[in-house]
């Protein structure tokens, strides 16, 4: 496996939740890459397996040491290593031999000594001039069938007899996982280890080594351990992992240690070759056994070998279309009447459609447990991270490697082991002594990985690194310590907006180091058009024996704020005055000063479930142009101008979202998407008199999203919202929607609506997204190349305002309620929502320059309305992906 990779990769590929994580990781391993490497302890040969003709790599080509078992495979760039012993180094000369379907085999002997550490060592093997072509996935010249192609008919009877060999067949099973996930900091060049501003790290030197795959310079640089047993019963279906230990390298409390764990499982997830769809790098790739396998797949038969007593063909495949979201590799598939994979190892095409990945390879393998079939015994799963995905540069390797032990099949197991959540620990049992570890990992450490978790705590503690640490954190997430106290975020001291003009902010929050249980948040900002201070400040105290924005939260909070607000817009990780936000097209003279009192209780649940009571007394008054004119009895059509209005809200929010899980960033708490639905209901009874409140209403909300996977066709995310108000109310506190007048791509918000265009009593909307991820354009030729992804969207909003709530002429009783805004010559800027729908749709084109989404947005009804956008308008979205 080659482990090479840019530097830069390190932190996007760990940390793409948000810019300044993301750069802060990579600040951070590149700070320990300076330095000179341990020499290793054993032989290795390695190099490269070319195309002799074309001096292009063979990827997948079998490299064997002849008279032994020992062998491997060449990855995507043709590279490969092979580790010898002292054993067989001390017989002096070794033989390897090179092989691959459709070329000449090439056999080298070459001399070994235990002077040598490393051996380079390149085959460029002759292509045969055979039918072969016709049936292998290398052929090009030859049109690949499926049609009396016996590869074709090898897999179909492998997915054919996969429910009988999936482990899952059995009843019950139970087994000892220990897992272990490392990352190395690869291919560090001489020149920068030299570098002048890493002389105070010196202490790491003791920490490098060389890569026993492939020979090169790296740097441990994380390492998780986790130990425990997993039980399964097949009906009812129920599996669960019981974590019995859990271990951890980490930098403190300068990210989110516990939201890199989880994003890291969804990087490396459990991987089942009998799946028709494989979850990895969170993404969804349709595996080699799936029922539509053979229309995306090219199927050869490589050769034939014996796995213990059983004879098995070696079962070649790969893409049709290379950057399609698939696999390539080779399955060892027994030839008897189970058709069982008993060997797989397989990666990813060179050209495949994902950013920041050089390399991939899974390996497995399946062995006979006692006389009750064939369970998992080998399992690895290598990722080499690369920002340009260039072969030689610096960058970042990762590894899992899975054990498995003690298999216990078809017995029956008590039902308290399969109960309670899928995955789950008894928290004060998962930090474990060495005596433990020592004792029950089912290998040891090797001294590179023991130094791991010393060489972190060291770094910890260098006055450098946390002033260092502190001032990246500062610049890209936005907060700066004081002490106990952090001030920011910074991306809020200035900003503008048509009624405030300039505005100025500053505020700040309390740490964990000021208390695990308390935090205390304040703000100060100055509008020097409107002459206005707003302000906020709130108190936070956690129920649990962790802090306040460790999952699962369970908190009372009390705040205060007087603030400007947008009518309708409730941003949800962004905060209002962002300055990136100030841009915005259209009028944006129409806000409210809200002064708001704000009591919440919320109580999470590892099982997916939020429970919210919230009590809140908000007074609204206009700002800007906007006017609360409000009807009075008996004078028509007269309205007579009102100051300001009160509510006093209670709202009971319930939240459901299985198997949710996030990263906690300094602002935000960012939810890691995954194929599992997300419910929410919340009912508001706004009480009258209560705390100087107004009016009696109601208010229903219903809210539910999902995302539904494709593949091959890439994957699609639904929202569905619906919302009804109950009781005679004013506009304001009916339902005003979600409007973007920023030129950034807002994802469940209305691109091409005005600021309070719409508003509505009762409504229902839907937010499709389905993103193509390359399928359609890499199948054009001139396309393809640049890695292109498609998205198309649509939105769709109904609703209306019940005769009530119309503060129209014909409304025979519009006394209470207040006039829909206007512009200067008094023509309406507000509507109610029609028999038809409010629809837009939009073209995207993602991943420019692996980052970008530039969308064409198109409104296609309402477009008489005043100030309506015309033609097609374009919006940005910045996310970086895999």
């Amino acid at each position: 496996m080659n482990k090479t990779a840019t530097g830069l990769s390190v932190a996007f590929a760990l940390c793409p939740f948000s810019k300044g994580t993301r750069v802060v990781c990579y600040l951070f391993f590149l700070l320990f890459s300076g330095f000179q490497f341990a020499l290793a302890q054993t032989v290795i040969i390695r190099g490269k397996i070319l195309d002799a003709r074309r001096n292009k790599p063979v990827e997948f080509a079998n490299v064997l040491l002849t008279g032994t078992t020992t062998g491997t495979q060449s990855d995507l760039n043709g590279a490969y290593a092979i580790t010898l012993d002292s054993a067989t180094v001390a017989k002096g000369s070794v033989t390897l031999k090179a092989s691959y379907v459709g070329y000449s085999p090439d056999t080298r002997t070459v001399a070994v000594s235990s002077q040598q550490k490393v051996i380079t060592l390149t085959f460029r093997l002759q292509p045969q001039q055979t039918n072969l072509s016709e049936v292998t996935v290398k052929g090009k010249k030859d049109r690949y069938r499926n049609k009396d192609n016996p590869a074709v008919a090898l897999i179909q009877k492998v997915i054919d007899h996969k429910s009988r060999n999936r482990r899952e067949s059995f009843s019950y099973y139970q087994y000892n996982k220990y897992e272990k996930v490392e990352f190395d900091l690869s291919n560090v060049s001489e020149k920068f280890r030299n570098r002048r501003s890493l002389r105070k790290f010196d202490f790491v030197f003791n920490y490098l080594d060389t890569s026993a795959v492939t020979g090169k310079v790296n740097l441990p640089i994380y390492l998780r351990e986790s130990i425990a047993n997993v039980f399964y019963s097949r009906n009812p279906e129920r599996k669960r992992e019981a974590l019995e230990a859990e271990k951890s390298s980490g930098i403190g409390s300068y990210v989110d240690n516990n939201g890199i764990k989880v994003y890291l499982e969804t990087l490396y997830q459990d991987i089942n070759v009998y799946d028709n769809n494989i979850m990895l790098l969170a993404q969804q790739f349709m595996g080699p056994t799936s029922p539509l396998s053979p229309q995306f797949y090219k199927f050869v038969i490589v050769d034939t070998t014996t796995i213990g007593p059983t004879r098995c063909v070696n079962l070649g495949f790969s893409p049709r279309n290379p950057t399609d979201l698939l696999f390539q590799g080779t399955m060892a598939v027994a030839l008897d009447s189970s058709y069982a994979i008993r060997k797989v190892i397989m990666g990813f095409p060179r050209d495949i459609n994902i950013n920041f990945v050089t390399d991939l390879r899974i390996a497995q393998e399946f062995d006979q447990v006692g006389n009750d079939g064939l369970m998992l015994t080998k399992d690895e799963l290598a990722i080499e991270f690369n920002l340009l995905k260039r072969e030689n540069g610096m960058g970042l390797f990762g590894q899992r490697t899975v054990s498995y032990r003690n298999y216990v099949l078809n017995h029956p197991i008590r039902p308290e082991l399969l109960a309670g959540l899928s995955k789950e620990g008894k928290e004060l049992n998962l930090d474990r002594d060495d005596t433990y570890w020592t004792t029950a990992r089912h290998q040891e450490l090797t001294n590179k990985e023991k130094g791991i978790y010393a060489m972190t705590d060291s770094v910890r503690k260098v006055p450098l690194f946390q002033k260092f640490m502190n001032t990246a954190l500062f610049l890209l997430e936005g907060y700066k310590p004081i002490g106990p106290f952090e001030i920011g975020p910074v991306n809020t001291f200035y900003s503008f907006n048509p009624i405030e003009g300039f505005r100025a902010r500053v505020g700040g929050r309390t740490t964990v180091g000021f208390s695990d249980r308390m935090a205390f948040e304040t703000y100060g900002a100055y509008g020097f058009r409107d002459k206005r201070f707003k302000y906020f400040a709130s108190a936070t105290f956690s129920l649990t024996n962790h802090n306040t924005y460790t999952y699962p939260i369970k908190h009372i909070q009390v705040s205060y704020q007087n603030e400007i607000k947008i009518p309708g817009q409730e941003l949800q990780f962004v905060q209002e005055d962002n300055f990136l936000l100030s841009f915005k097209r259209g009028p944006n003279n129409r806000m409210t000063y809200n002064k708001v009192v704000n009591l919440d209780y919320l109580n999470e649940s590892k099982r997916g479930l939020a429970f919210n009571v919230n009590l809140k007394r908000i007074d609204q008054a206009p700002a800007g142009v906007l006017r609360f004119d409000q009807y009075v009895a008996d004078m028509g059509d007269q309205t007579v101008p009102l100051a300001h209005l009160t509510t006093t809200e209670v709202t009971l929010g319930l939240r459901y979202a299985p198997h949710e899980q996030f990263y906690q960033g300094k602002n935000y708490r960012v939810p890691i998407v995954n194929k599992y639905p997300i419910f929410q209901v919340r009912f508001t009874a706004g009480v009258k008199d209560l705390l100087g409140g107004q009016y009696a209403f109601q208010r229903l909300m219903a809210y539910a999203n999902k995302r539904f996977y494709l593949a091959p066709i890439g994957y699609t995310d639904v929202t569905l919202e619906g919302g009804e108000t109950f009781g005679r109310v004013p506009y304001p506190l009916l339902t005003i929607h979600r409007a973007n007048q920023t030129y950034a791509y807002q994802l469940e918000s209305y691109n091409m609506m005005n600021f309070m265009e719409f508003i509505s009593d009762h409504y229902a909307t839907a937010f499709v997204d389905h993103y193509f991820n390359g399928f359609i354009f890499n199948k054009i030729p001139l396309l393809k190349k640049l890695k292109l992804r498609e998205v198309v969207t649509f939105k769709g909003l109904w609703g209306g305002i019940r005769e009530q709530n119309r503060p129209e002429s014909s409304n025979p009783d519009q006394s209470g309620l207040l006039r829909f805004p206007t512009d200067e010559q008094g023509a309406p800027l507000s509507f109610a929502l029609g028999a038809r729908p409010y629809i837009e749709a939009s073209f995207g084109i993602a991943n420019i320059f692996k980052i970008l989404r530039v969308d064409l947005v198109k409104r296609l009804s309402y477009l008489d309305n005043p100030n309506v956008p015309k033609g097609f308008g374009v919006r940005f979205r910045m996310k970086f992906d895999f």
